[in-house]
């Protein structure tokens, strides 16, 4: 369970960068970028870029919305990363047992 855990605190993303990031690139999609959700991050850089700023009321709205999102996407990653793992140790003992 250390490695595990040890392996979740190496590979998760901080939730402290990622309000940092909302806070000051929100509108953009900076926080989205960061989590990788990469479609989404785009479509709101985009919603800014190509309105010449005006989108930013809707990507603001949106940005808020993700604020309350992103725990939620942290634990998902967490529960990943810990699968990952634990999936990763089972597969190296198999090997050990097999030699």
């Amino acid at each position: 369970m250390l490695l595990v855990n040890s392996e979740v605190e190496k590979k998760k993303r901080s939730l402290v960068v990622a309000y940092l990031l909302w806070f000051f690139l929100g509108a953009l999609g900076a926080h989205r970028f960061y989590f990788k959700k990469t479609g989404t991050g785009i479509a709101m850089l985009l919603m800014v870029v190509l309105t010449i700023g005006f989108g930013a009321i809707i990507t603001g709205i949106w940005a808020l919305v993700d604020a309350f999102l992103m725990p939620g996407w942290q634990q998902r990653e967490v529960e990943a990363i810990e699968r990952e793992t634990i999936e990763s140790l089972k597969t190296r003992s198999e090997r050990q047992a097999a030699f």
